[in-house]
C-alpha cells in the first residue's frame, strides 16, 4: 500500500477485542474450509496465539446489530472494525429453485462442516447424478465429499451425522456446470489435482472442450497456464499405466459441463421433488476473464436428483446506520476505511467482495490493520477522550440477557470436542448446537 508512513507491524498500547456471534471463534476456517483440508486450518494456531495476548480478548456469542448495534461499539471504543464476512449466497433466479433435492453449496458446506444454522440440512443424497452449479473451489470441495471414499472422511473433523448421511449415500457421478469454458474455471490447480487423483473416481472430460487449448494458453498467466495444461493433460493423453488402472475399477465419477446456463430446475411428478435440470447452450463472446456467455437458443436437459447452487456468495448489511452498496454486496471504504464514518473501518469479503482465497483475506487484513495505524499515528482517531471498551459493552449485554464467551470458555468446549473425535479417530467431534456449547461452560 501506498503511503507516506512507514509500514508500522503493530502499535505498543493497542487493545484489540474480537466479537463473534457463534460462542465458537474461527469462522470461515471452521465451518467453511474443507474436513479433508487440515493443513489449511493451521492458521487457527496464529489466531490462538493473538487471542492469548493480555492485550486481546475474545467475545462469542454476540450478535453485533442485535445483543449491542454498531453505534454503541463506536461510542466504546476508538475504532471498530467489521470484518463478519458473506453470511448469504447468490440466489439462481430461475424457476424450481426452490424445489425439494436444491440446496446452496453454502448451506451444503456449512451442513458437513457443523455450522449450527445449517445442523438440521438432512439433504436427499438418494439420486445417482449430482449437479453442481459453478467452477470453484467451494463446488469442488463439495464434489470431493460426496464422493470421498469413507475411509478418507472417517479421519476428518467432519460432522458425525454428515459422516452417517454420506455413507448411506448413492451419489455415483456429479458433474460441475459452468457458463463459459476451460480459461475461465475459478478453481486452483491444487483442488483439481485433488479431484483428479481421488481414490475411487475417474474425470469425465470432453476432449472436444480443451483441443486446441495448447496454443490459446502460451500468452496467459502461470496459474492459469499450469491449471489449463492440467485438464489438457487429463482430457486428451493417455493416462500412465497406474492411472489407467486406478481410473478402470473406479465406482464413481465426475465431470465438468462447459458453457451451461441453467433455466429451470425440472420438477418430478410430484411438484415437488427436483428431478432434473434444463440448461442454455452457450457460446462465449470475448476471450479471458472478460469473455462472456451468450445464449445459443439451444438447451439441454440432465437428469439428477441434487442440485447445488454454487454461484458465489453475498455480504448483508448489519444495521441501518452503516453504508452499504447492496448492488456490490459491499460496505463502501477506501482502503478499509468506511465512508463518511471515521474510526469505522472493515475487512474482507464485507470489504472488497466474496472472491479470492484464505491468504487474500488475511493480506487485505493487514491493509486495514495498517490503515487503522496511519489513523492513530495522524491523529484521525482522537485518543484524547478515553473509551471503556468491554466494560461499556458488558453493562449493554446484560441488560439485554446476554451472555458473551470468552476464549477460555472456548478452550474448554475445545477440549470437549477433541475428546469426543479421539474415541473414533478423529481430530475433533464438533459440537453444532449452541446450546450444548453454552451448557458444557455452564452459561
Amino acid at each position: 500500500m501506498c503511503s507516506q508512513f512507514p509500514q508500522q507491524k503493530h502499535h505498543r498500547l493497542a487493545r484489540v477485542d474480537i466479537y463473534e456471534k457463534l460462542p465458537v471463534p474461527f469462522g470461515l476456517v471452521r465451518f467453511g474450509v474443507a474436513p479433508d483440508h487440515p493443513e489449511v486450518k493451521n492458521v487457527i494456531n496464529t489466531f490462538t496465539q493473538t487471542a492469548h495476548s493480555d492485550r486481546c480478548a475474545y467475545y462469542g456469542n454476540v450478535t453485533i446489530g442485535k445483543d449491542v448495534m454498531v453505534k454503541e461499539l463506536q461510542r466504546a471504543y476508538h475504532a471498530v472494525v467489521l470484518s463478519y464476512g458473506a453470511e448469504d449466497n447468490r440466489i439462481l433466479g430461475i424457476p424450481g429453485e426452490n424445489l425439494s433435492g436444491v440446496y446452496s453449496a453454502r448451506a451444503f458446506v456449512g451442513w458437513y462442516n457443523g455450522l449450527p444454522e445449517n445442523r438440521d440440512l438432512k439433504p436427499d443424497l438418494s439420486s445417482e447424478t449430482a449437479v453442481v452449479l459453478g467452477q470453484g473451489n467451494v463446488a469442488l470441495d463439495v464434489a470431493r465429499v460426496l464422493l470421498s471414499p469413507l475411509d478418507i472422511l472417517r479421519k476428518t473433523d467432519i460432522t458425525e451425522g454428515s459422516l452417517a448421511a454420506i455413507a448411506c449415500s448413492k451419489v455415483k457421478r456429479v458433474w460441475l456446470v459452468g457458463r463459459r469454458g476451460p480459461l475461465q474455471v475459478a478453481f486452483t490447480i491444487k483442488e483439481l489435482r485433488e479431484m483428479i487423483n481421488l481414490p475411487g473416481t475417474r474425470p469425465l472430460l470432453d476432449p472436444g472442450d480443451f483441443t486446441g487449448l495448447g496454443d490459446v494458453i502460451k500468452d496467459v498467466p502461470r496459474p492459469r497456464k499450469r491449471l489449463t495444461e492440467l485438464m489438457v493433460k487429463s482430457a486428451l493423453e493417455k493416462p500412465g499405466e497406474k492411472e489407467a488402472s486406478r481410473w478402470a475399477s473406479a465406482t464413481k465419477e465426475w465431470g465438468l459441463k462447459f458453457r451451461r446456463s441453467p433455466l429451470e430446475v425440472l420438477p418430478a411428478a410430484d411438484g415437488k421433488q427436483a428431478r432434473g435440470i434444463r440448461m442454455a447452450i452457450t457460446r462465449l463472446e470475448g476471450s479471458g476473464e472478460s469473455a462472456r456467455a451468450v445464449p445459443t437458443g439451444e438447451v439441454e436437459e440432465l437428469e439428477c436428483g441434487l442440485i447445488l447452487s454454487s454461484i458465489g456468495y453475498r455480504s448483508l448489511p448489519l444495521d441501518s446506520s452503516i453504508p452499504f452498496d447492496p448492488n456490490l454486496g459491499v460496505i463502501p471504504n477506501s482502503l478499509g476505511r468506511v465512508q463518511g464514518a471515521p474510526g469505522l473501518y472493515c475487512s474482507g469479503w464485507v470489504k472488497r467482495g466474496p472472491t479470492g482465497v484464505i491468504i487474500t483475506t488475511m493480506n487485505d487484513s493487514f491493509d486495514t490493520a495498517q490503515s487503522v495505524l496511519e489513523d492513530l499515528q495522524t491523529g484521525v482517531l482522537n485518543l484524547s477522550n478515553s473509551k471503556e471498551g468491554f466494560e461499556s459493552v458488558r453493562s449493554i449485554l446484560h441488560s439485554r440477557g446476554v451472555h458473551p464467551v470468552t476464549f477460555s470458555d472456548w478452550e474448554k468446549i475445545d477440549t470437549v470436542e477433541v475428546a469426543r473425535g479421539k474415541l473414533t479417530g478423529k481430530p475433533r467431534e464438533k459440537i453444532v448446537d449452541p446450546q450444548e456449547m453454552l451448557q458444557l461452560i455452564s452459561h
